[in-house]
């Protein structure tokens, strides 16, 4: 699934640097809203905040973790990774955290603890204590409504400006870009992101781990125009015809 990037995500991507986007943590990683990684965590008030600060609703119940993996989940298990290798093992971990399927996962966190092979030990505590609040997202929603998997091609963002390894520290920035496969025969758009890792490691020639992860949800390419559909007559329907209507959801992302 590690194969070249469609020219709409790499168009998006080109040309931005760690410093100017604007970025959306991980920690919650995720709500697709198009899954594609936003946090929908709820804020309830502020530390030090006095009470006339704090919202008279209360807080969202938090989502109830995944189902137990059945025989026929589709979620991908990369194998032979090389730990040493601080892009195999981002792409590894990009490719899992992405990898839903709405029969068994309830939003995108699901996810990403199976992805918690390739965190570091803190990172792994942090997504492990989180809980996110209900609501993935629209995008979700319909995925869910046709019971839909998710598969994405992750590949590297060569032109990204970021810091240079180090034997301890790499950087590493991705591009995501997904398809949506329900099990009742529909296809529409999956996760789409642009995707930035910090990774570090005890020493030279020890695995790789993800510390730090930030997203920035990648724009929706616009369809391509129709050249092929006849004129209109005045007493043709001036109806879209359905060749150039979308199939899929539109991105709210989830991320």
């Amino acid at each position: 699934m590690r194969t070249t990037r469609s020219a709409a995500v790499r168009a998006g991507a080109r040309g931005k640097t760690y410093a100017a986007l604007a970025v959306v943590s991980v920690t919650g990683i995720l709500a697709l809203t198009g899954c594609g990684l936003r946090d929908h965590r709820d804020d309830v008030g502020v530390p030090g905040s006095s009470p006339s600060a704090v919202p008279s609703v209360a807080p969202k119940a938090s989502l109830p973790p995944g189902r137990p993996l059945g025989a026929d989940a589709h979620v991908p298990s990369p194998s032979d990774v090389d730990g040493t290798d601080a892009t195999e093992v981002s792409e590894a971990w990009a490719e899992v955290a992405y990898g839903y399927d709405t029969k068994y996962d309830y939003g995108p966190h699901d996810a990403v603890l199976r992805s918690a092979r390739w965190f570091t030990p803190a990172k792994a505590a942090e997504e492990r204590s989180y809980h996110p609040a209900s609501g993935a997202g629209a995008e979700w929603n319909t995925w869910a409504g046709h019971r839909a998997w998710t598969t994405v091609v992750v590949t590297a963002d060569d032109d990204a400006d970021g810091p240079a390894d180090t034997a301890v520290l790499a950087y590493r920035a991705l591009f995501v870009d997904g398809r949506a496969h329900g099990r009742d025969g529909w296809k529409g758009t999956g996760p789409r992101a642009n995707v930035y890792l910090k990774l570090t490691r005890a020493g030279g020639g020890r695995p790789w781990h993800v510390a730090e992860v930030t997203t920035v949800e990648a724009a929706e390419p616009p369809p391509p125009p129709s050249t092929s559909e006849p004129a209109l007559s005045p007493s043709t329907s001036t109806s879209p015809p359905a060749s150039m209507m979308s199939s899929t959801p539109s991105s709210t992302t989830p991320s």
